[in-house]
Formats: structure tokens, sequence, C-alpha cells
């Protein structure tokens, strides 16, 4: 699914270094599943969450073979404006799916014309929808914010959180506490991967690569933009 910092694109480069050493029946854990962009590559146990419940619900829902609606652009400002009134799976959908660049409720979302054609942005999220769909079959998606999920010991543990110094997603990030948060739980003994552009000194970068994102660290989303895409480890 479509989604603002998705690493959809480099999943091929740095699922290989965390996964070489995975053990049989060892939980893959990614406490910011966001679009299930890099949970829907990986078999075996799996847990995704997010803090955001929409987002959590949405993905139960889909899971389970629910198919969402055509979404007008009236629809989307009601839904925007009165999430409460809606079922939260569809309110996730809407959010991300039928929204520009997956950014949170980031405007609408719907036939455009570009220099190539005509642009149908919610067909193409559905087509995308159909085939993720098998993959991601068996995840268990909770919703719970990454320092109240229950993690099952000595798990794999991906963490794609908000990045520091870029545009904003739905809900305020403290990145101190998270920062120290992964120093507990690679203490714990599970193993910890972080994907961010920078990260304080004690963490090792394992993996670096300039990419094209729709979020960049210049704080700016939408359109294609250059940065270096990085994964540490503690």
């Amino acid at each position: 699914m479509k989604y603002m910092g998705s690493k959809n694109r480099i999943a091929k480069h740095i699922l290989p270094i965390m996964l070489k050493d995975r053990k049989e029946g060892q939980y893959w854990v990614e406490p910011f599943v966001g679009g299930a962009n890099m949970i829907d590559k990986v078999t075996g146990n799996r847990i995704g969450a997010d803090f955001n419940q929409y987002i959590a619900t949405m993905w139960k829902s889909l899971a389970s073979g629910w198919a969402p609606p055509v979404i007008t652009k009236e629809e989307y400002n009601n839904i925007k404006s009165k999430k409460e009134s809606y079922p939260e799976d569809l309110v996730g959908w809407v959010g991300v799916a039928c929204s520009y660049s997956g950014k949170w409720l980031g405007g609408f979302a719907g036939k455009v014309n570009t220099k190539q054609g005509t642009r149908d942005y919610q067909k193409e999220a559905f087509i995308n929808l159909e085939k993720q769909r098998p993959d991601i079959l068996g995840v268990e998606f909770k919703h719970a914010s990454y320092d109240e999920l229950e993690i099952p010991a000595k798990s794999i543990i991906y963490c794609d959180p908000p990045y520091e110094g870029t545009t904003g997603y739905k809900d305020k990030f403290n990145h101190a506490e998270f920062w120290q948060w992964c120093r507990d739980k690679s203490k714990e003994g599970h193993t910890v991967f972080i994907s961010e552009y920078n990260a304080p000194d004690d963490f090792e970068c394992i993996w670096q690569q300039e990419v094209k994102s729709s979020l960049s660290a210049n704080g700016m989303s939408g359109g294609n933009k250059k940065s270096i895409e990085k994964l540490f480890t503690i």
C-alpha cells in the first residue's frame, strides 16, 4: 500500500540483512507497521502494530477479506472531519489509500490528469491491495504504541518510526524516548533494527543508500526527493 515514507523500494536490500540469522519460529515484530510494505515480504510468525487505531483496524479487516468502497471527494472530506462517525477500518482506508502520497488525510486522491494521461489513484490502490492481501494473511495486527506493545521473547524488531526533522505524521513523537526504548529492547535479548536518516552515536549504521522518496530529510512530503536511507542496529 502506498504510504508516506514507505520502505517498499528498499525492502529487497535490507530484509536479507535483518533476516539472515532468524531462527525457526522467531517472531518478526513491526511496532510501526504503517502501509505493511515490509511485513508483507516476511513469512512465519509476524506482529504488525500501529498507534493509529484506524490503520490497525483497517489491516485487521483487510486481512479478513474486507473490500473497501470507492470514495468520492465529498465523502472523503466528511470522513476527514467526522472520523468518529464512521467505521474505523473505513477511516483507515480513506486516511491512507485515498490520500495524496499516502500521507494521513493529506488530501483527496482521485482521478488526476498527468503528462502521461489520466491516473486513477483509488483504482491503483485497489489493484495494489489485491496484490498485497495474500501476503498479510496470518499477520497479528494490533493497535498499540510501540512502548506498550507486548513482544515475544527474543524477537526481531524492525522499527520504521516517524523520521526526526521530516513532515509530521498523525501524532507527535518523542525521538529521545524511542531511542532509549530500542536500547532497552536490545538489552532484553531482542534483535533491533531501525530505519532512519540519523541515529545516536551508540547505534551502528549497517546499510545505507540514496533513494527517491515521497518523504525526505528537508521536512517536505510529496513528489520524488533524494535522501540517504540508513538501517541501524544496536
